[in-house]
């Protein structure tokens, strides 16, 4: 029995010691992370120390992660969620509130303001949804407890890590307090959703108020997004997917790879993708299925509309973001002379 007992005893520690840590400055891989952060970046280790103290685990997060909307929904679902008469109207509504803006915007960056203000709407509707998570728990969570029994364990806890070291860094930088600041379940901020590393990257302050704003400043936040946009690459004036029909057998293995595209318009024809619009037949392009409510639907994706991946890698968000910003430019076109 007194075996019995001292076995139990040792399984429940074991158990216990797998747990999330209710206190992040007690979490068995801290140590290391802060030593980090003093040695690297020079922050008094008690500072660090307080504020992983602050932080708590959160399944939810977890939850949430598990079941991301790219993987789970068809296209024709996914679609609804995003392109709707209400978040057009919204986007119409921030285009003339901040039309001169965005035409700054284009004419700094050269970025199609339609793009700008799709990437606003998908992200956040407009500011409406900037997430109500605690960026330190989100990040806390993801870097030290949700990887622990996946494949992808090294690179994604990695990622996480460094967006903790960022946000460190980022409220140094910034004057802010990184226990305060809230967004979404992956720890993305602000109107535009960057994550920390992002904002230090990417995120301008755009009205020259002494501060990136890109939490409560459309201003900031449409700056931020246009130069994020030029330095993954925008091509200005440039078309982003159009439709194709198909024609033989066709390589399936080849559809819906999110990468810079390296075929030709003309070697895709070649494998049965015909674009319904005319180009260079030298124009980089690669194919894509979407499932429609009735039946599949083939794209090729081009240069821009892989540069709209870079923000999420995902084709069906991508191509949200690409027909939410067609509808939205059409019908201001309908309504007044802005075209």
């Amino acid at each position: 029995m007194k075996k019995t007992i001292i076995c139990l005893a040792a399984l429940c520690l074991s158990l216990l010691s797998a747990l999330p840590q209710a206190d992040y400055s007690g979490h068995p891989e801290a140590a290391a992370f802060v030593d980090s952060m003093v040695k690297k970046h020079q922050f008094d280790r008690q500072q660090i120390v307080n504020w992983l103290s602050s932080s708590t685990y959160q399944q939810s997060i977890v939850k949430a992660m598990s079941r991301p909307a790219e993987k789970v929904k068809p296209w024709y679902q996914y679609r609804k969620h995003f392109i709707s008469d209400l978040r057009i109207e919204r986007g119409l509504q921030f285009w003339e509130e901040n039309q001169q803006t965005l035409a700054r915007a284009e004419t700094e960056f050269g970025v199609d303001p339609a793009i700008i203000v799709s990437i606003i709407g998908v992200e956040t509707n407009y500011g409406r949804n900037t997430g109500s998570y605690k960026v330190i728990d989100a990040l806390t969570t993801l870097a030290f407890d949700y990887y622990t029994h996946i494949e992808k364990r090294e690179s994604r806890k990695r990622f996480f890590t460094i967006q903790l070291e960022n946000l460190f860094l980022l409220a140094r930088e910034q004057k802010q307090d990184p226990i305060s600041l809230k967004g979404s379940y992956a720890g993305a901020m602000g109107w535009g959703q960057f994550m920390p590393n992002s904002y230090r990257d990417y995120a301008v302050d755009f009205d020259d108020d002494g501060f990136a704003d890109i939490w409560t400043n459309p201003t900031d936040a449409i700056g931020s997004v246009a130069n994020y946009f030029t330095k993954h690459g925008w091509k200005t004036g440039q078309p982003v997917a159009t439709r194709a029909h198909i024609s033989g057998n066709i390589d399936e293995s080849a559809l819906n790879k999110m990468k810079r595209p390296t075929t030709t318009v003309s070697e895709l024809a070649a494998m049965g993708y015909k674009p319904v619009e005319t180009f260079d037949p030298e124009t980089k392009a690669f194919p894509m299925r979407l499932k429609a409510k009735y039946a599949d639907e083939y794209w090729l994706g081009l240069h821009n509309f892989y540069v709209i991946g870079r923000y999420n890698p995902r084709t069906k968000y991508a191509m949200a973001v690409y027909q939410l910003s067609e509808i939205i430019r059409s019908r201001r076109c309908a309504s007044a002379s802005n075209c």
